[in-house]
């Protein structure tokens, strides 16, 4: 009966209108499932590494165990699994040292096997204190950062820009949305893709914003879409013109970002609560949240900015650029408390 049926449909048929659609949902299931798959694998994958790194780590703490034996274990593993990579004697060593990393952390021993093999040697080497690691490690797996990305964060030090950013975010967004926006924003941007001098204008470096925007949406977060460049608004017959706009999918808010070459000004916050006021009356779309406003500086002054920012209404973050990958000194001693901390790492796998 099927080869009857076959028979009567010609080869060259056309396709009906819906077999795109069929297509796509069939090609996404697929896609979908090896997804699953990989991620079984690796679950499975670094629970094994890890699991032969307790055991080179209890036996020499017994002192049963010295060099030679893991020496010894390395080349069996490698005779024994010949289509397997990864049993050298310096793995084996990595697995010993993921390990005891997470043994005293339950947290920290869920979180890495929800993570590539790859990340979590990049977050052995590169990050010691805990926070730090469970910070990239959320990230990673929330925004499905690869290796090289989850690098480029490291060496750009966004840990200590996101933990440390300046807003008002606490009381001027309702408290569902304050960890979210606290993870849209940083205290510090690193534009080294932008190729232009530490001398320059606000127009000549919104000219290369733009004209970089795939680089600078890496900078600043996956989740922002860009939506214009001088983007007008009229009020009374009057034109006036925010930046940069963005949209922030997880936040659903517009995001209005003016960019400033000079030291930051108290005053600025007033022209951002301006914007944000009439974003949120003639641009805001129904079901869409308050919009949030970036003012980004060639430089500030921490104490300044906190003052700025006491008694302004509207929801904003004060930021500085570099034009190379630095971290500010000063970063490394404005970090909240452990517990403040933690308790943003506990909403980074939420959902707003």
């Amino acid at each position: 009966m099927t080869k009857n049926v076959l028979k009567n449909i010609p080869e060259t048929a056309a396709l009906p209108d819906s077999y795109k659609d069929i297509l796509a949902s069939i090609i996404s299931k697929i896609k979908a499932a090896q997804a699953r798959a990989l991620s079984a694998v690796n679950f499975e994958l670094v629970e094994v590494y890890r699991d032969i790194g307790k055991t080179i780590y209890e036996q020499q703490q017994k002192g049963a165990w010295g060099d030679s034996i893991v020496k010894s274990l390395a080349a069996d593993l490698q005779k024994d699994f010949p289509g397997m990579r990864g049993f050298s004697y310096r793995n084996l060593y990595t697995m010993r040292e993921l390990y005891s990393s997470c043994k005293d952390s339950e947290k920290l021993q869920t979180l890495s096997a929800q993570i590539s093999w790859s990340h979590n040697v990049a977050l052995l080497s590169k990050c010691q204190d805990p926070l730090e690691k469970e910070f990239y490690m959320r990230m990673s797996k929330r925004n499905g950062w690869t290796y090289r990305v989850l690098i480029h964060h490291i060496e750009n030090g966004t840990y200590e820009k996101t933990i440390s950013s300046q807003s008002n975010f606490e009381k001027s967004l309702p408290t569902n949305l304050h960890p979210e926006a606290k993870l849209a924003v940083r205290d510090d941007y690193a534009f080294d893709f932008l190729e232009i001098g530490d001398e320059h204008t606000e127009r000549e470096l919104e000219q290369a914003i733009v004209r970089n925007i795939k680089y600078f949406l890496r900078e600043v977060g996956d989740a922002y879409s860009f939506m214009g460049s001088q983007y007008r608004l009229e009020i009374e017959g009057r034109e006036f013109f925010i930046d940069l706009l963005f949209f922030h999918r997880k936040l659903r808010a517009l995001v209005a970002i003016e960019l400033k070459v000079t030291e930051f000004m108290p005053e600025y916050i007033g022209k951002m609560q301006f914007y944000l006021s009439v974003l949120d009356d003639k641009v805001r779309l129904e079901g869409e949240n308050p919009a949030i406003g970036i003012i980004l500086c060639k430089s500030k002054t921490r104490t300044v900015v906190e003052y700025a920012l006491k008694d302004a209404t509207k929801p904003i973050n004060v930021a500085s650029y570099h034009m190379v990958k630095t971290l500010p000194k000063e970063l490394k001693n404005e970090l909240p408390s452990p517990e403040q901390i933690a308790l943003l790492l506990e909403h980074i796998d939420k959902r707003s």
